[in-house]
């Protein structure tokens, strides 16, 4: 059903940070930030997989940071929350194998140049559906599976443990989320609690005090742990790789994605830098109100710097055309890999942050990408009667 039509449903999903992939994840921006630490201008492609009681860190990284990788693994892990031997796998007892070796050379040459780190596509997006400007239903999933981590670290569930998911429906009039039709949350836990228990406490304790009130109502279907019961998972239960929950890290299926992940890589991979870029793009131009929704693309050459195409969509939801609002970010930001990562400051040891519950949406003094600064000039120079406003 087009979402142009008055009403239909939509879905996004969110995973917690102990969920496998989202483990990798954040094992490869740990690498990534303790290079970063040391030496700003170090190389990293760092990917992670983990499965049974085994942790592989392979990639590329040229740096003059002295680095543990084993024991930046453990530390990750077992801030994650995995100390527990009756939960299969453990910081302390896993394996670390570590395959990482110097960047290419071939690679070093264009990135040095002021090039692009990779060719590719990148989206950004935003919509002004919630006070992130952000799609309804992943926010909600998002602050589920947050909800989820918290209620295990503070015990008020004590049962939980760290893998889990969830998931939202969303039913919309045009294009105003007007109730939620279906939340489904999955929770790994102890053997101990059963399962009615379960589905109570995550009904009171999770769901309530994430959802508006306003938004449920008696039709609304509550999926809890549906298979009954999950005492294994993690890696125990499903393998874990870096990159696989990129719907997750973005928009929540709402928008386009190019198809690269960003953690593990610095910012000189245009897959992260201008995918930040674009969505810092994109929220200012929501947030000055000249569209309610908009999708930026921007797409590099490898060894290029200025990319070659800036496309923007807005749904029909601007007094300004496409072509006008491409000319106003060709004027107002920074779009070559060195000026993104001025612009953004995105040489610090930011990106574990990053790894878990989305990458955008939310305002973390580090995520310079979520920051409207650009309103007032964007407002300015679109004026009508200004070139880009013609």
């Amino acid at each position: 059903m087009s979402k142009t039509d008055q009403r239909y449903l939509f879905t996004s999903e969110s995973v917690t940070e102990g969920h496998p992939d989202k483990m990798c994840d954040q094992i490869s921006d740990a690498v990534l930030d303790a290079v970063i630490a040391h030496d700003p201008y170090g190389r990293v492609a760092c990917e992670a997989m983990v499965k049974d009681q085994t942790v592989y860190v392979v990639g590329e990284v040229t740096t003059s940071a002295a680095l543990d990788v084993e024991q930046l693994v453990r530390n990750t892990i077992a801030e994650i929350g995995y100390t527990d031997p009756e939960a299969g796998f453990t910081a302390n007892g896993c394996r670390v194998y570590v395959n990482l070796t110097r960047q290419s050379h071939d690679i070093h040459i264009g990135i040095e140049a002021g090039g692009a780190g990779d060719q590719g596509l990148m989206f950004g997006y935003a919509c002004d559906e919630t006070s992130e400007l952000m799609p309804f239903a992943l926010m909600a999933a998002h602050k589920l599976c947050q909800r989820l981590t918290d209620v295990r670290r503070q015990k008020i569930l004590n049962s939980l443990r760290p893998d889990g998911k969830a998931q939202v429906t969303v039913e919309y009039d045009g294009p105003t989320p007007v109730r939620v039709d279906t939340v489904v949350v999955s929770s790994q836990h102890s053997p101990a609690v059963t399962i009615d228990a379960l589905r109570e406490a995550i009904r009171e304790c999770v769901i309530k005090p994430v959802i508006p009130a306003g938004m449920l109502d008696k039709n609304t279907k509550y999926h809890i742990n549906p298979t009954g019961r999950f005492v294994t998972g993690g890696p125990v239960g499903d393998s874990g790789l870096t990159g696989r929950k990129i719907i997750v890290d973005t928009y929540g299926g709402a928008a386009h994605h190019g198809g690269g992940s960003f953690s593990g890589k610095d910012p000189t991979k245009v897959d992260r830098s201008a995918s930040y870029m674009a969505r810092y793009i994109a929220k200012n131009i929501v947030a000055a109100g000249l569209a309610r929704r908009v999708e930026v693309q921007l797409a590099y050459a490898i060894g290029v710097a200025e990319p070659v195409s800036v496309t923007v969509d807005t749904f029909g939801t601007s007094r300004l055309q496409n072509s006008d609002l491409v000319e106003l970010i060709r004027q107002e930001f920074q779009l070559t890999p060195r000026g993104i990562i001025r612009s953004l400051n995105l040489l610090r040891p930011i990106y574990k942050k990053t790894a878990a519950y989305g990458h955008f949406g939310r305002m973390e003094p580090e995520f310079t990408w979520e920051r409207t600064e650009k309103v007032s000039d964007l407002l300015r120079k679109a004026t009508p009667g200004t070139k880009a406003a013609r």
